[in-house]
């Protein structure tokens, strides 16, 4: 396990927060919470390949079962830099001019890569998006920087 001292610390402090019942265990339904509590971004994907259960109470683990799954997680984190995301939004951007079409981003969001449902798309607009002018545009630079940056309302 290739952990420092201070991620052995931070992780069984996150596994901590997520061990509801006092009994030093996390559900596995909190595993993908746990791992963006500790600013990782893991798809739903690799949640379930590491044992996230889409239920509660089908499977817990202790601190030790965790810290190898946050190690694993940790060195896979290729969410790429904001110049990334910007150099893909200016394939939208008709104009050249910083802006996209709102109604596009939606769609974007919600049908390609990781799917998000439409509520979730709609909390994540509210939260990180500028309003958009009177031709339907917005600035994608600021909606990428807020989205960065995070936490985002829960969309359950």
């Amino acid at each position: 396990m290739d952990l420092s001292a201070r991620d052995i610390e931070r992780g069984k402090f996150a596994f901590s927060i997520y061990d509801f019942e006092g009994n030093e265990t996390m559900d596995m339904f909190y595993l993908g919470d746990c791992l963006r509590a500790l600013n990782l971004n893991p798809t739903l994907a690799q949640i379930e390949k590491m044992g996230g259960t889409k239920k509660k109470g089908e499977k817990k683990i202790k601190a030790d079962e965790f810290l190898p799954i946050f190690c694993q997680i940790k060195k896979e984190k290729d969410q790429g830099t904001i110049e990334d995301f910007i150099e893909c939004m200016k394939l939208y951007d008709k104009s050249d001019n910083g802006t996209m079409v709102f109604a596009e981003l939606q769609h974007i969001l919600m049908a390609l890569g990781e799917r998000l449902e439409e509520k979730e798309v709609d909390d994540i607009m509210a939260a990180c998006c500028d309003p958009e002018d009177e031709d339907g545009l917005i600035p994608y630079k600021p909606f990428l920087e807020k989205m960065i940056a995070g936490p985002f309302p829960d969309a359950e």
